[in-house]
């Protein structure tokens, strides 16, 4: 275990972690070694960048994320008496590497504003060291606040852009440039909107406009669609701050920022994963929960219906029994496969609560003999001769409906009431559907 003083707590690292560690801070030490003349001896020099590089790795993977530990790592840079501008530069340069052994999705942005906090960190220490005052003011507060930028310029996985309060880009670095799939030159001049995706520029300009710009300080986090020279669509997010200009210099913004679509890709992937049936692709219970309560709290009038079928098919005990787990399963994709031709007919939500179970939920407006339709559509669908593995099945399903006013309903009485009219037409026989309403009617 390594306590190291001035941090904020305690750190521990196992033997491959000092490892991996010690590494880049021997890149870093010798990096700065290579630009420098370093006023510290090698050992406690190395030792300090290694403490800085654990403080660091652990602050992108820390949640909540707090920025402020850049700006610690800076300030003691600055208390090693590293007094050369470059320091920060090379610094970003180097400490790249730790976006590779962060296990954050937002690891990069997070990078970019862990950097930019160290300049500005080691610019407000060597500043007060140098001078006496704690904070810049004036002309220098002014570079201050530009360096904490002008530090990752030359960072290649760092996107950073100066703009005007028009959003008119001023500057960008090469890696904006890859991330758009242009040259730096074509972007100077362009608006942030002309790489932002059409639906997300309303927000944009909400956050920008209606909140940073007004305040005349502070930072925006944007996360939005990013539209690439090619057409093609990636997702980006940007620390955008604004920062006010010296002598006559007008004020105008900075932003930090990534591409995060492989991110985004796996996130929507987990989302799907988590509301879809891995054997049918049919969406699940979650999601059938979750579409329900969408529509109870939708609004709604008092005359709006939903409607609900809920399908059971008869005897798959049976047909597991006699045939295996695996015949049970092609019957089931078979039955799936039914439905969606349903789902696209009748524009239902389709969904297997598991087992043998299936819903289709018919959203407002709903009416008995819309899923009265339904059901008799859905029951002749997966009434049909089935072949799997040389058998032929004939199978049937049992269905029981309902209808009822959509505003406040919640998905266990909707489930409830459609179970029960199925049980009902279990007890009679099987192969049928009944739609429960007031007055309950049956097929």
């Amino acid at each position: 275990m390594t306590t190291r003083a001035g941090s904020r707590g305690t750190s521990t690292t196992n033997v491959g972690e000092r490892i991996e560690t010690a590494g880049l801070a021997d890149c870093w030490w010798q990096a700065l070694s290579d630009a420098m003349d370093l006023p510290i001896s090698d050992e406690p020099g190395r030792l300090l960048l290694r403490d800085l590089v654990i403080d660091l790795l652990a602050a992108l993977d820390a949640e909540p994320f707090d920025a402020t530990i850049g700006s610690h790592v800076g300030a003691a840079l600055a208390d090693a008496r590293l007094g050369d501008d470059r320091v920060p530069a090379i610094s970003a340069r180097v400490l790249a590497d730790l976006v590779g052994n962060s296990v954050s999705p937002d690891a990069t942005i997070r990078f970019a504003v862990l950097v930019t906090a160290l300049g500005q960190g080691y610019q407000r220490r060597e500043h007060a060291l140098r001078t006496g005052r704690t904070d810049p003011t004036g002309h220098d507060a002014g570079l201050h606040r530009d360096a904490r930028f002008r530090v990752l310029f030359d960072s290649p996985i760092v996107a950073v852009a100066f703009g005007d309060l028009d959003g008119n880009i001023l500057d960008a670095n090469p890696a904006l440039a890859e991330m758009i799939g242009t040259s730096v030159e074509e972007l100077r001049g362009i608006s942030v909107y002309d790489f932002a995706h059409p639906d997300d520029r309303a927000d944009i300009s909400t956050l920008l406009y209606e909140h940073l710009v007004p305040a005349r300080e502070g930072s925006v986090t944007l996360r939005h669609r990013l539209l690439r020279a090619d057409g093609t669509v990636g997702r980006a997010a940007f620390v955008v701050t604004y920062i006010r200009g010296t002598g006559r210099q007008p004020d105008y913004l900075g932003a930090v920022g990534a591409e995060i679509t492989e991110w985004f890709d796996l996130e929507d992937d987990l989302h799907r994963q988590a509301r879809h049936d891995p054997l049918t692709g049919l969406p699940n219970r979650r999601y059938l929960l979750e579409q329900i309560t969408s529509m109870s709290t939708a609004n709604a009038s008092e005359t709006d219906r939903v409607g609900i079928c809920f399908a059971d098919i008869d005897h798959f005990k049976d047909i597991n029994d006699r045939y295996g787990h695996d015949t049970g399963d092609k019957v089931l994709t078979a039955v799936a496969s039914g439905l969606r031709d349903l789902e696209r007919e009748f524009d239902c939500f389709i969904a297997r609560l598991g087992g043998d179970e299936f819903v289709a939920l018919i959203a407002p407006p709903a009416d008995t003999d819309r899923v009265g339709l339904i059901a008799h559509r859905l029951s002749s669908v997966v009434s049909i001769p089935i072949t799997v593995n040389d058998h032929r099945l004939n199978v049937s399903v049992s269905i029981g409906a309902a209808v009822t006013p959509v505003a406040g309903v919640t998905a266990e009485t909707l489930l409830r009431t459609a179970d029960s009219s199925l049980h009902e037409a279990k007890a009679r026989g099987g192969g049928r559907w009944i739609v429960h309403t007031p007055s309950t009617s049956s097929r």
